[in-house]
């Protein structure tokens, strides 16, 4: 019933822009802070940026300037556009929902995932 489901993911070149989606489903996204986080292979999840009930948002130094975090009300989703990619960039994507920060231990729903492989 209460579920989060990203979509999106996918390689891409670098250079290149990627728009991952986070669709929710049993609650408002408006109504809770989403927050986005990326873990690769052997390295610890990584907190990206999150977006309050407010709208109020924050973005980690490691996508600031060539990414950009936004909700849309009507799909209930929450979308985090990605440009100007790096092959440090490929992880997999994680939004989560729950209280606005860039820790994991904040959010008590996550989804499962879509990967993002940046490589030419």
């Amino acid at each position: 019933q209460v579920q989060l489901v990203e979509s999106g993911g996918g390689l891409v070149q670098p250079g290149g822009s990627l728009t991952l989606s986070c669709a929710a489903s049993g609650f408002a996204l408006s109504q809770v802070a989403t927050g986005w986080f990326r873990q690769a292979p052997g390295k610890a999840r990584e907190g990206l940026v999150w977006i309050a009930r407010s709208g109020d948002t924050y973005y980690a130094d490691s996508i600031k300037g060539r990414s950009t975090i936004s909700r849309d009300g009507d799909k209930n989703t929450v979308t985090l556009e990605m440009n100007r990619l790096k092959p440090g960039d490929t992880a997999r994507y994680f939004c989560a929902t729950g209280r606005p920060s860039l820790y994991s231990s904040t959010y008590d729903l996550w989804g499962q995932g879509t990967q993002v492989t940046v490589s030419s």
